[in-house]
């Protein structure tokens, strides 16, 4: 008796453990021999998914930096990696590296805005266009954007374009002049942009989301937008990698003025021994072709030495998401 008793309790603690993982584990393990992924961004292209991520510098290359990764998949849970982009020979602009990727479709190519990497302040918004989704062309113009003002020191991150009435926004983070705080900006163009760095114009003179909640931090980042109805949603980090890292929700009529939907985290990090114990973190909400949502996100139990990508579908009650 006393054995099965054992049996079954450790059988117990079997299940427990395994459901704590969710039915996506991305890791790639190319570039440091562990499962390392960060800044997922999704798209539906030519009858597959699409995944943009960033990697980190090659182990053992001190002339390697930050890199982007591409995946497929034909059912958002198993992926196979496809690609790499590095930098580009004699784009001097993401030499030292170029990572935290976002994507769009239009016309038939995939539209790729990234960001350089290495730089401090100087870290910009860049733009590159693709026919298979796999191989980009840069824009001539790059980098497309860096915002101006008294408000932010100048660098630009963690792009996110998101077409709304006739105009694409352009959604960003940056610092504030001492480098201290992380928040939100936002630019816009016209429709018809090819994206090109003239095209831009910064549509607010300040913070479009600023920290306020304790569980923020010092760090408002990765901002990723899904339209419902009338209504905007953005999907947030708050507070830094580790701190830990949490996801929140604003909305928007406007795609400038933002609210939040509550003052506490709409995914949490996880509990001591959990998958994402050290963060859950920098949100990408995928809206696919038949309308449903997928948040998909980062995260680590072990302070950043691996790093996974999850997704979970987005179930909207009353224009408000809640999780599957």
């Amino acid at each position: 008796m006393k054995r099965l008793l054992l049996i079954l309790f450790v059988g117990c603690l079997s299940v427990a453990a395994f459901a704590q993982r969710p039915a996506m584990m991305f890791g790639d393990t190319s570039r440091i021999g562990v499962p390392y992924s960060k800044d997922p961004h999704v798209v539906n292209f030519k009858g597959n998914y699409l995944m943009y991520y960033s990697i980190p510098p090659l182990k053992g290359d001190p002339s390697s930096g930050w890199n982007i990764g591409i995946a497929r998949s034909k059912d958002l849970n198993n992926w196979t990696k496809v690609g790499e982009i590095t930098p580009a020979p004699g784009a001097d602009y993401e030499k030292k590296g170029l990572c935290a990727p976002g994507a769009l479709v239009k016309d038939g190519k995939v539209h790729l805005f990234y960001q350089t990497y290495g730089n401090g302040k100087d870290d910009a918004i860049c733009h590159a266009v693709s026919q298979d989704g796999i191989h980009f062309d840069r824009n001539p113009t790059n980098p497309i954007f860096r915002p101006t003002g008294d408000w932010n020191c100048g660098r630009a991150i963690d792009a996110e374009v998101f077409e709304l009435k006739g105009r694409y926004f352009l959604y960003f983070a940056t610092r504030d002049k001492e480098y201290q705080i992380q928040m939100q900006g936002v630019a816009t163009a016209p429709v018809n942009s090819d994206f090109s760095r003239e095209d831009w114009v910064q549509a607010a003179d300040s913070s479009i989301l600023y920290p306020k909640y304790p569980w923020e931090g010092k760090c408002i980042e990765g901002a990723s937008i899904a339209q419902k109805g009338d209504k905007l949603y953005m999907f947030y980090a708050g507070s830094y990698n580790n701190a830990p890292q949490q996801i929140g929700v604003a909305e928007s009529t406007d795609g400038i003025v933002w609210k939040r939907l509550s003052d506490e985290p709409f995914v949490r990090n996880g509990k001591p021994g959990e998958w994402n114990s050290s963060e859950s973190g920098h949100p990408h909400i995928f809206t696919d072709v038949d309308g449903r949502t997928y948040l998909f996100y980062q995260g680590n139990n072990d302070n950043g030495k691996t790093w996974y990508i999850t997704q979970n579908e987005v179930i909207w009650r009353d224009g408000k998401p809640g999780l599957q």
